[in-house]
């Protein structure tokens, strides 16, 4: 019934059952969609129709929902349940990701929640919150299964069964001593291929993958996708097990984080999305904009002290654009490049010499082909061989401090514990701007007499 309708026919599904007070018809739909689209539908739907459409639901179906939403979303939702209701859904949520939410929220509307859930919960989720932000602690689960030491096969499975229904991940079992140290794994293929009277230990791999607790949660990110992990577990420093951080986490990591950068290097600071009000998304762009600009005045400071030789050859404003937006574009390019790979790879004293020098190249390289291209150029426009060695030689040098820019800032940042993705495009367009104006006027001066 429901697979053959777009998005507007299922929308007005919705709408119609609502407006019945039809509660069966909108369990039925709603057992039919994924999570995803489910939440999708809550975003579709006029305000009017959001009460009905969450109150009608199952508890089952609300959780499944709310754990595909953003936090203004959940919020909403919560509003409308009506506090003892939301406490039943938060009971039932991951813990990780009511962890993630409830550190979004004021303290007082923090324990009004708290104050209605089952204290276990309450518990579980205050322990969570106790790890810092974007770390392992914070994003993992303690919704997984775990093994004592002494368990054969048949304890195993039978300890499986019931907690399956409740494990965020099963694919993985994860064994323990008797103080909670982890001393190996179990992989499901594993335990399913097993005689029933084996004993866990002859079947569990020692050599387990691991991470701290404090650990950044790139850093888990990285563990992950290079052990193509589909979960990982999580101690202490003295090898307690306390958790898990699943694959679907990671995915979730990697999008906020990628969104962050992108939100850094387009200088607009805090993320900006399509709900964003124009007064929230003008107050978090300008800080940026109104440093640029400053920054920026210095191009006209430096344009004005050359002000004679423009006026002896007028011909060098026609290049001044395209010297300084093509240093500006190089740099941008190397600073994504580094930034990208700042997150997949460990960066240690011989990657990044190799990295430099190999800008360096690929700026000589872009630098000669562009620098001989426009020397033609201006030589075939204005007839002048200097003019045209003037500019040439300018846009190679000035292709290659800005490759070398792009490059060496975001490293540098790396190092210093700062995140790269500050040394934003606009910002290194604007050095490199300032860099490369100083360069062509320099140069430009100092052939002056021979371009009159």
């Amino acid at each position: 019934m429901i697979m053959n309708l777009n998005d507007s026919e299922l929308d007005l599904l919705v709408q119609t059952a609502i407006k019945e007070g039809n509660r069966t018809k909108v369990q039925a739909v709603a057992e039919e969609l994924q999570p995803y689209d489910m939440a999708a539908v809550y975003g579709r739907l006029p305000e009017k129709y959001r009460a009905g459409f969450v109150i009608y639901m199952t508890i089952e179906q609300l959780t499944a929902m709310v754990g595909e939403m953003v936090q203004g979303q959940q919020v909403e939702v919560f509003a409308l349940l009506g506090v003892e209701r939301t406490a039943e859904l938060m009971d039932r949520m991951d813990n990780d990701d009511l962890a993630v939410l409830l550190g979004g929220l004021s303290e007082e509307r923090k324990k009004s929640f708290l104050d209605y859930m089952k204290k276990e919960e309450v518990i579980a989720v205050q322990h969570l919150m106790a790890y810092a932000p974007e770390t392992a602690g914070r994003i993992m689960t303690n919704r997984y299964v775990w093994i004592p030491s002494h368990y054969n096969v048949r304890d195993t499975v039978d300890k499986l069964k019931d907690f399956a229904e409740i494990a965020e991940s099963i694919n993985y079992l994860y064994v323990v001593d008797e103080k909670k140290k982890l001393i190996g794994v179990v992989s499901y293929r594993d335990l399913i291929m097993a005689e029933i009277g084996d004993q866990i230990t002859d079947i569990m791999y020692e050599r387990v993958i691991a991470v701290p607790v404090d650990m950044d949660q790139e850093e888990v990110a990285r563990q992950i996708e290079r052990y193509n992990f589909l979960a990982i577990p999580v101690v202490e420093e003295n090898g307690v097990l306390v958790g898990i951080v699943t694959v679907d986490d990671i995915i979730d990591v990697v999008i906020r984080e990628a969104s962050e950068d992108i939100a850094k290097m387009s200088a607009s600071g805090k993320s900006i999305d399509f709900d964003t009000k124009a007064h929230v998304a003008a107050y978090r762009r300008l800080p940026w904009l109104i440093l640029l600009l400053l920054i920026g005045i210095l191009s006209g400071t430096i344009i004005s002290r050359f002000e004679e030789t423009l006026d002896k050859v007028v011909a060098l404003a026609f290049f001044m654009p395209m010297i300084a937006g093509m240093t500006g574009n190089t740099g941008t390019q190397s600073l994504a490049v580094v930034v990208r790979g700042l997150t997949t790879k460990e960066v240690t004293s011989g990657v990044v010499r190799r990295l430099v020098r190999r800008e360096l190249m690929v700026g000589l390289m872009i630098g000669g082909i562009c620098g001989v291209l426009i020397s033609i150029i201006a030589y075939v426009w204005q007839g002048s061989p200097i003019l045209g060695l003037v500019v040439g030689g300018s846009l190679v040098m000035t292709l290659i401090i800005g490759t070398l820019a792009g490059t060496v800032i975001p490293l540098i940042l790396y190092k210093l514990k700062v995140d790269p993705a500050v040394a934003s495009g606009p910002l290194i367009t604007t050095l490199n701007d300032i860099l490369s104006l100083l360069i062509y006027f320099g140069i430009a001066t100092a052939f002056l007499e021979y371009l009159i």
